[in-house]
């Protein structure tokens, strides 16, 4: 007995140790898995968010291709030609474990839409507003435009600002107040234009439009041209590629499925530089409109052909001048494979390899872009196989729009657009030099549409304003009628949910919420007037208060895995950071004990923390946390190490131990830093010994600090007058640690490697980028493949590795909550769930001249005299935004459940933001509602006429494949 007893005891104690040891090898290698599959191994709950929101900041940009050196060598094995390209053929790792098929696809989005991009003509043309001409201090002529716009009646009024420099348009949106002007300073002011050689002074002719309209458009066209070039099994060089007369049977399949055969004679679409009229450049080709797009393909089997041109200069003056060129390959994965290498183009930047396989009924892609492009999105899923035809159109339109977005970002074509905008700026200003005096006015203000003036001359104004608007009325008629126009706001067609659609929490919340984090599928919030609240995903369940008001909580994390709630409480010298037990609070929940009180807390204060005004934990917390607390210029370190029996006992049981957790809290040391920070970050370091770093920001710097050392390195300055610190997001790229810094309306990422043990190296480095947010946002939530801004009134999503636009949505007097797991944020105005599909059904009868509110949710009317306002909690569940984007699925047991399963909820989802499946127009359609707009907007009675004739002709062709 005592011998089976011994034996037992060895096993558990031989146990325990295997178990400490997987944890602390899974710290340092396998990184997250490994301690969540060691803590489910100890029966203790990980509440699946808590999984997701400890991954969400990892991300690599090895979904999106290698670069690699391409030779090509002919039939004797010489070298012919050899280029570097970036080849994408799906996230493949061989040493996985995952079954094909577990993956999830990444969700395809057009990077930078037209109709958000697109300011000018959306926002500004045929509406009342200024421009403004001026001179920097580099004597560098620039033009502004400013709108105020009511956001499609949204009752979110805003000014938009778009600065036309040479170097590019900057685009930007400030809040709107009655009570406080806004002056043309100001507004320069917020995009970092302080000094000037000439002050701005306002352009009244209202033909400037029309130059200003020539300006947006150098950001590219709307409409794409795009190479299919056929390769037989076996051909190795470009001649013999362009020398095929005739395609194939799974050729002519491809090209049904891309579009329509067209015949080019007589042909009134976008002509993609194909001959309309003598049918000198083939008779058909293969034409298609996607989501607002027009797109031509120019085929090498539809070009001329000549027997005796063995180059085929005809079809190589087509293709080999498309940025974009798709290559359709016979043969099987066996046969030798298309190299871009191949191809004598100094052009082509990116190829597309497609390859049908007739056994299975499917496409294979492979993506070659050429060194220099900057990474665009979709990534290819993995295995880069589809059998869905639909969705490999979807997917490969949208990754070839987006290649050629992103290849006019390339050294080569950003120069020639750089130097086209300076000189249309220059000829544009010295054209209206002759003119100041007559059409322009020195002292002006836009703080309100019409001045005030006396009675003559307000008369005059408004007869101004009247031409001004008629005149950008009939330009953007004309723009759209032509075909140049961002049409992929009118759109129709069912409902499509997005990643980042919310779901109603709370419908009505009558306190202000200062801070709050999620507990489970709850909301644990602390108000301004009421306390700490706790509430719950259901109608029929009241708020539950865990502290009153005397506890006035201003930042608070909650961890369930530590089974812990950290609050900062109080202002000024009685700040303090409270620690609390997530058990103890649950338990006094479900026993119905009475509210808790300030005094009640006072066991559960760190002492040392008074008068903190700020603190930041670490992300990755597993065992060890770390908290940073700042106390004015002083930055105080604590950690909660457990030792390895303590952690299995305490973390998966609190039996035993004492309600106030303050004494597991051990204080570490203290730095002093030149100043108060305004924002702190906690950086990983890879090997967690001696080499964790804390990001501090203030002045006008961010400052990267050796938490065992104190050691400071600048790490980024700030070239700017104001500065509004905003976050800084630790971020992991394949294990290395790197910075998203937030500022004003920029976003920088920096990347930080490690270098001789402790000390960071910064030093500028090819990965890092940084972009312009549309609007000064007030807080950033990261979740690969995302990254969000929460501004005042809407929700700017980016893509985290390019910081592209994918999407912007309206929401009134927004308020983030909570984000460390799901995101919660706050609304003061219902959404109306029932007019988010038939607001989209009845865009395509809308006027034209007003583009319809394509990315905003509809809102009741406003608040009649009296009425309080309310607010409404919503919630993005952060499995929806991080899982998709996932390479394979987690180790964790509960994420299969989090990412296949509904949330449980009594309330049923509400779209926030509602998208659609983008069913474009056709051409035709579009100049039918342009003629039937034309009478109203001019008085023209001949454009019936037109509008008869196109009437005539037929739509079969020039439809988008989904109709």
């Amino acid at each position: 007995s005592e011998t089976t007893s011994l034996r037992k005891c060895q096993a558990m104690t031989s146990q325990v140790s295997e178990w400490a040891g997987l944890l602390l090898f899974g710290i340092q290698l396998s990184g997250f898995e490994t301690k969540i599959q060691f803590l489910y191994a100890l029966g203790v709950h990980v509440s699946a968010s808590e999984d997701l929101g400890c991954r969400r900041g990892e991300f690599s940009r090895k979904h999106y291709g290698s670069v690699e050196l391409l030779i090509s060598s002919d039939a004797d094995g010489a070298i012919q030609r050899a280029g570097r390209f970036r080849v994408e053929n799906g996230s493949i790792d061989e040493a996985s474990d995952y079954t094909p098929g577990t993956w999830r696809r990444t969700d395809v989005h057009l990077e930078n839409p037209e109709y958000h991009t697109r300011w000018y003509f959306k926002y500004f043309l045929g509406k009342v507003h200024q421009n403004y001409v001026g001179m920097d201090a580099e004597k560098n002529p620039f033009f502004l435009s400013v709108v105020l716009s009511d956001q499609n009646n949204q009752r979110v009024p805003q000014y938009r600002a778009i600065l036309w420099r040479k170097t590019g348009t900057l685009k930007i949106s400030l809040p709107y107040s009655p009570t406080k002007t806004l002056s043309v300073k100001s507004i320069l002011s917020a995009m970092n234009v302080d000094r000037f050689e000439k002050g701005p002074r306002e352009i009244l002719n209202p033909e400037i439009q029309k130059d200003l309209l020539v300006l947006e458009e150098q950001e590219g066209s709307v409409n794409f041209k795009f190479g299919v070039l056929y390769a037989k099994d076996g051909q190795l060089t470009d001649d013999e590629m362009f020398s095929n007369e005739s395609g194939s049977e799974n050729l002519d399949k491809f090209l049904n499925l891309l579009g329509d055969t067209i015949c080019l004679q007589g042909w009134a679409g976008y002509r993609g530089g194909l001959d309309t009229k003598n049918d000198t450049t083939g008779i058909n080709s293969i034409y298609t409109v996607y989501q607002g797009h027009e797109l031509m393909f120019h085929v090498s089997t539809m070009l001329p052909y000549s027997k005796e041109n063995k180059q085929q200069v005809e079809r190589k003056r087509h293709i080999g001048n498309d940025i974009v060129t798709i290559v359709f390959q016979e043969g099987d994965d066996a046969s030798p494979s298309f190299k871009p290498s191949m191809i004598r183009s100094h052009f082509t930047h990116i190829f597309a390899l497609v390859r049908y396989n007739s056994q299975n009924d499917s496409y294979r892609l492979k993506i070659f872009s050429e060194e220099s492009v900057p990474l665009f999105g979709p990534p290819l899923p993995s295995p880069p196989v589809f059998t869905d035809h639909q969705e490999f159109r979807d997917f490969l339109l949208v990754k070839l729009i987006n290649g050629e977005k992103a290849t006019l970002e390339t050294p080569t074509f950003a120069q020639k657009r750089q130097r086209t905008l300076d000189m249309l700026i220059r000829s544009l200003n010295q054209d209206l030099m002759p003119d100041m005096p007559k059409n322009m006015l020195n002292r002006r203000s836009f703080s309100d549409v019409l001045p005030e003036s006396p009675k003559s001359a307000r008369k005059k104004e408004e007869a101004r304003q009247a031409e001004f608007v008629r005149v950008g009325q009939a330009l953007k008629l004309k723009t759209i009628v032509r075909g140049d126009a961002p049409t992929s706001l009118v759109t129709t067609g069912l409902c499509r949910k997005e990643p980042w659609e919310s779901q109603s929490f709370c419908s009505s919340f009558p306190y202000d919420i200062v801070c709050g984090d999620s507990w489970g599928q709850s909301l644990l919030v602390a108000t301004d007037s009421a306390g700490v609240m706790l509430l719950e995903d259901s109608p029929t369940l009241p708020p539950v208060q865990v502290f009153d008001k005397t506890l006035t909580v201003k930042q608070m994390h909650l961890l369930e895995p530590q089974d812990l709630l950290i609050a900062r409480a109080d202002k000024g010298k009685d700040a303090r950071l409270y620690v609390y037990r997530l058990s103890t609070l649950k338990r006094g929940i479900e026993e119905r004990q009475l509210v808790r009180t300030k005094y009640d807390s006072r066991e559960n204060k760190l002492e040392k923390t008074k008068g903190c005004h700020l603190y930041s934990i670490n992300t990755h917390h597993g065992v060890e946390l770390r908290i940073v607390a700042a106390i004015r210029n002083k930055l105080l370190l604590i950690t909660r190490k457990q030792s390895r029996l303590d952690c299995l006992s305490s973390i998966a049981t609190v039996t035993g131990t004492t309600d106030s957790p303050v004494e597991e809290f051990q204080y570490i040391r203290e730095i002093c830093l030149c100043d108060s920070p305004v924002v702190m970050a906690l950086v990983d370091g890879p090997t967690g010994e001696n080499d964790h770093m804390i990001c501090v920001a203030y002045r006008h710097q961010f400052d990267l600090i050796n938490e065992s050392t104190g050691d400071a390195y600048r790490l980024h300055h700030v070239d700017s007058n104001r500065v509004n610190f905003v976050s800084a997001i630790d971020v992991y790229e394949d294990g290395e640690a790197g910075l998203l810094l937030c500022y004003n309306n920029i976003c920088v990422y920096k990347k930080v490697c490690p270098f001789n043990g402790a000390t960071p190296m910064i030093q500028p480095n090819t990965s890092d980028f940084h972009f312009s947010w549309n609007q000064m946002p007030n807080a950033i939530v990261c979740a690969f493949p995302y990254i969000l801004a929460f501004t005042t009134d809407s929700i700017e999503i980016r893509l985290v590795v390019n910081g592209n636009l994918v999407y912007t949505a309206v929401v009134p007097e927004l308020q983030l909550t909570a984000s460390r797991s799901d995101i919660y944020f706050i609304s003061s105005a219902p959404i109306n769930s029932a007019s988010n599909c038939s607001s989209r059904d009845t865009s395509s009868q809308s006027s034209p001249q007003t583009p319809t509110g394509y990315e905003m949710p509809v809102f009741p009317s406003p608040l009649g005299d009296g009425e309080a306002p309310s607010k409404h909690i919503y919630k993005i569940p952060l499995s929806n935004l991080v899982g998709r984007s996932i390479e394979r699925p987690l180790k964790s047991p509960l994420v299969n459940k989090v990412l296949t399963a509904p949330a449980p909820s009594v309330i049923g989802p509400t779209p926030m933001i509602a998208s659609t499946t983008s069913l474009s127009l056709s051409r035709m359609e579009i100049k039918e509602i342009a003629s039937r707009t034309r009478k109203e907007l001019l008085g023209d009675e001949t454009e019936k006429n037109e509008q008869e004739n196109q009437g005539g002709r037929t739509e079969e062709n020039s439809r988008d494949k989904h109709h």
